[in-house]
């Protein structure tokens, strides 16, 4: 007769599993993200098991792509509504995949930007003034527009 045994992990495993750090995982805990982990009858330490793990995993995840604690929080609620969760699920994630369009568009002008700096410094290390002025006009308009999508 062979007993079923589920693996466990300790904290350390588990950071290690999911790239979350120990102090991220007690955080997400307290602050209800993930329903409370059992603790070792005899040391008290954190004990995850499979679905833990699996849990965490898909938190990690959520992190990765920049979801807010309240959006995870929407989203890890939503999954346990299954199907009757999924039209806020999808509203969710289609709201950040604009977020993130929207970050990229401003990380690219600004690496636009500090492209026409590099050109503006060759410009002046060559004493090309003419073409010195024309890049200073570009890296200061560039710099007006990439403030207006700051704001």
């Amino acid at each position: 007769m062979t007993a079923s045994t589920t693996r466990t992990y300790t904290i350390r495993e588990v950071a290690t599993l999911t790239g979350l750090p120990a102090s991220t995982l007690r955080y997400y805990e307290t602050i209800g993200l993930i329903e409370p982990v059992s603790r070792g009858a005899s040391s008290g330490h954190r004990v995850y098991d499979e679905s833990d793990l699996d849990k965490l995993t898909g938190v990690a995840c959520l992190a990765a792509i920049g979801l807010s604690i309240d959006d995870m929080r929407t989203y890890v609620s939503n999954v346990r509504l299954g199907r009757e969760g999924a039209g806020e699920q999808i509203d969710l994630l289609a709201e950040h995949a604009e977020r993130l369009a929207r970050e990229a568009e401003t990380l690219e002008m600004r690496r636009r930007y500090v492209g026409i700096k590099v050109d503006y410094w060759r410009a002046v290390a060559a004493d090309d003034q003419e073409r010195a002025e024309q890049l200073s006009a570009q890296s200061l308009a560039l710099a007006d527009q990439i403030r207006e999508r700051l704001r």
